[in-house]
Order: structure tokens, then sequence, then C-alpha cells
């Protein structure tokens, strides 16, 4: 007699090949962005092609689409049948995409990002903007394989946030600007309360500071390490290898400790996802907006409460005597202040979700061809006026600053950052109902109630829940700008004197 096990064994060996590609595939883009060589760019490329090519011919060999009907016909139930749906609705998607347009996207996207540090280190743009060009030719290519969508955009959003479309973000986001928009023009113009201490820090003290931080929240440097980049990111190569990434400026220790523990937001998620479900597409988040979510609430809900500061600022100060004469109420206001910016991952939390809907207004805008690339930089500038009141100095804090469009799609890169806010402030509430004093907890160092009411709710599900339903069994509802919308008023409405 045949046992479910011997049913779904060949399935998932299958599928770990895939995943073990996937990892590779990582561990290069890893790579090129921490210790490759200039001249690594066009091998890398090339091979970064050939292993997304390999990975997608994984996908739709015939025998994967064979083991996966035996097992949708002879294991209908249980655990299995989360594994069978994730897995249809990707192999759905893969079947749409030739494999000759995964070689050029992927070789793309490395010339792509190689153009881009270029472009951000000499100021020359030329050669960035007929990449960015190709890009979008490239984007409304990949939408084309799915022509029952209602917008090109609609494809590439459902890649980082499945069901999302631009009819479900667009009142979203409209919404959040008319409600963000005059908060900025009242809490900007608080009187600003004194900068935390300027260095110059030492980048190697910087580094250890933030890790042991990150450490403390949970972070598992046994499955982990942290290394340099031009911008901060995590990434998996498997449930024991999860990095992260970090930027340091040498006069701001703002910048190491956020980027970093944003960072391990995204990691600890990784870690968290049960173990069993290793090898398989359900072993990754459930989607952008939810990654974001994890990353953005240990980054801002924690990180950037009074209750840290309280835990944190003292180890600090021992790294950084420069320190010796900030309290923590001070180190909190500090780290709160409402300001105009030019850049996203400098932004405050108020500002932050407007850097976001001006990208993905002009993502839209693009993908309609009523924006050209080579407009890009006055179109920015316009809405940045508009909506932030400031007017980049030049492409680097402009359309130049953010990777994603240079090494990836135009489309879909965006959206799950505001997800991600948004849902930030329902998990943390949800936890803080059942933890607790969470506040007390977080003041006395102790992440682990936290930590493990998000490992039970949100992290060990990896992909096993589609995002509607893990959003309303972990907090009670669906999606709600509300509890974001409070949240943001309680604290930097008090902070301004104006709730």
């Amino acid at each position: 007699m045949t046992s479910d096990s011997d049913v779904v064994a060949p399935l998932r060996s299958r599928l770990q090949e895939i995943e073990d590609l996937g990892g590779a595939i990582s561990l290069l883009t890893w790579d090129q962005s921490v210790t490759m060589p200039p001249g690594g760019a066009e091998a890398r490329g090339r091979q970064l092609a050939t292993l997304g090519r390999l990975r997608h011919e994984r996908w739709l060999d015939p025998e994967l689409e064979r083991d996966l009907a035996a097992v949708e016909r002879d294991v209908p139930d249980g655990a299995t049948a989360d594994l069978v749906r994730v897995v249809r609705h990707d192999l759905e998607r893969a079947s749409r995409v030739p494999n000759d347009y995964v070689a050029r996207s992927a070789a793309h996207a490395a010339a792509s990002y190689d153009a881009w540090l270029d472009a951000r280190r000499t100021g020359a743009v030329e050669r960035v903007v007929g990449m960015l060009e190709r890009t979008l030719d490239l984007s409304l290519e990949y939408a084309g394989f799915f022509p029952e969508v209602a917008h090109p955009a609609d494809a590439l959003i459902d890649d980082a946030d499945e069901g999302a479309t631009v009819a479900s973000l667009r009142p979203l986001f409209g919404r959040l600007r008319d409600e963000l928009v005059p908060r900025v023009a009242a809490w900007s113009g608080a009187p600003p309360p004194p900068p935390l201490p300027a260095g110059p820090f030492a980048v190697d003290e910087q580094l250890a500071a933030a890790l042991e931080l990150a450490q403390a929240f949970g972070y598992d440097l046994g499955r982990g390490r942290q290394d340099l980049t031009a911008h901060p990111f995590a990434i998996r190569f498997a449930h024991g290898d999860v990095r992260i990434t970090t930027r340091v400026k040498p006069d701001d220790l703002t910048e190491v400790l956020f980027s970093t523990l944003h960072e391990a937001g995204h990691a600890m998620y990784e870690q968290g996802v049960d173990p069993g479900l290793e090898g398989t597409p359900l072993a990754e988040g459930a989607s952008a907006g939810v990654h974001e979510s994890q990353a953005r609430l240990w980054e801002n809900q924690v990180a950037r409460s009074r209750a840290f500061w309280h835990f944190a600022l003292p180890r600090l100060q021992r790294r950084f005597p420069a320190l010796a004469g900030v309290d923590a109420d001070g180190a909190f206001r500090a780290v709160n202040r409402v300001r105009r910016s030019l850049i996203r991952t400098d932004a405050d939390e108020v500002t932050y979700n407007l850097h976001v809907i001006v990208r993905f207004d002009l993502e839209i805008e693009l993908l309609e061809g009523r924006l050209a690339v080579r407009d890009l930089a006055d179109a920015w500038a316009e809405r940045y006026a508009a909506d932030l009141g400031v007017t980049p100095t030049g492409a680097v804090d402009g359309w130049l600053q953010d990777v994603h469009w240079f090494a990836g799609t135009i489309g879909g890169s965006f959206q799950g950052y505001t997800l991600g806010n948004v849902l930030s402030a329902q998990f943390f509430a949800a936890a803080a109902r059942e933890v607790g004093d969470v506040e007390a907890h977080m003041a006395a160092g102790d992440f682990a109630p936290l930590r493990a009411w998000l490992t039970e709710n949100v992290y060990r599900h990896g992909r096993s829940k589609p995002v509607d339903r893990l959003v309303h069994d972990a907090t009670g509802g669906p999606l709600d700008v509300e509890p974001y919308l409070a949240y943001l008023d309680r604290k930097f409405g008090g902070l301004a004197g104006v709730r």
C-alpha cells in the first residue's frame, strides 16, 4: 500500500532542486552586491541568466506536473493541500513565461544593476537611462504573458503581493496620501528635538553595536551574518543561512542602527519559518507586504519606541562616549522627528509612505505609456515638490536612489512597503493585546514574548496561509489602515503636542 508520504516525496524532491537553484541565484546576487569586483559584472550577468533559465526549466518539466497531479489526486487534505495550492499557483504562472525571457531578463537585471552603481558613483546617467528603457520594455513584455489582467502592473504586483491589484491599491494609497499630507504639514512644523550627537564613529564599532541589538531581538548569527552594501537587504539561501546587509555613515549612528534592525526583521521572519517547509515554495514569507511588515515592526514599533531606548541607550553609550549626555527620552525624540526629506530609506514614519506612493504612481504612469523614462527625473521632482515639499538636487537623491527598477522590474516594486507599514501596526497591536505589557518587556530588553507571538502567528506559516487568512487569523480582521493612523496619531501627535 502506498502511503501519502510516498506520493508526496517525488514532488518534494523536484521542488528541492528548484529551491537549491534559487539559493544559488541568491548567493550570486548577494556576492554581486557585497564582494564582487567590478570586473565580474559581465560574467555575473551570464551566470545569473544561466541559472535562471535552468531553474525555470525545472518548473516547466512535465514530470513536475505529473508529480503534482498525483498529489492533487491522492493526497487532497491536510498540510499537503497548502503545498499543492501554492505549487499549482507558481507552476501556472511559470508556464506562461518563455524560457528565453527568463534568461534575457536575468542578464539585463545584472547589467542594469552595474550601470546603476556606476551612475551613482559618477553621475553619468545616459547609460542607465537606456537600461531603464529596456527594463520598461521587459516589464511590459512580462505583463503581456498575462493578458487577462485588468492593468499591466497587476501581473507584476501579483508576483510580490498575490491578489493585490492596481484597482485595490489605488483607493488605499489615495486615502493614505489624503491623511498623511496634512499630518506632515502639522507635525513637521513642530520645533525639532536636539539630534543625537554626531561622530565620527568607528565603522567596526557601529557594525558591532547594531548587530548586538539585532541579536537581542533574536537574529540568529548561527544561521546568518552581516555585511556592508550600497543598498541594504536581507536574503535567504536556506533555512540555515539568512543574511543581512547594512550601510554606515561615519557621523550618524542611526543609519547603521535602523538599516540593520530593519533587515534583521526580514531575516528573523525567514529564520522563524517552520523548518518542515524547507525545500518547498512554502518556506518563504507570505508576501512582500507581510515581509515588510516584520521589518518595519522591528525597526519602528520596537526600535523607535521610548521603551527600546531605555534598553539600548546604555549599551550604545558604553561603545560611544559621545552619547553620554543623552537620556532615553531625548534619544526617543531625536529618532522620531517628522521632517520633509528626499531619501525614502532615511524618511520618518509619517512621510515614508508618501515616498512610496510617488514611486507607485510613477510606475503606473510608465507602464501606461503616459510617462517616458527620459521624463522621469522631471516627473519625480514635480511629485516630490507637491507631496513632500522638497526638490531633488540631482539623480542620486532623486530617481536613482532606489535599486529596485535597476535590478528587477518596473511595476510591483514598491507597494509592499506601504502594505507593510499598515500591517505592522495591526500585527503589533494584536501582539500587544496578547503579550501583555509589551512596553515593559522591551524596556527590560526582553523581546522574546513579542518574537514568540510573531513566530506563532506569522513566521512559522511561511506561505502556507493566503495573506488575507494570515492577517485575519493573527489580528482578528482584514487589512485595515485605521490602526496604523491611530498609531501615528498617538506617537507623533503626542510628540508634536497635537493629538
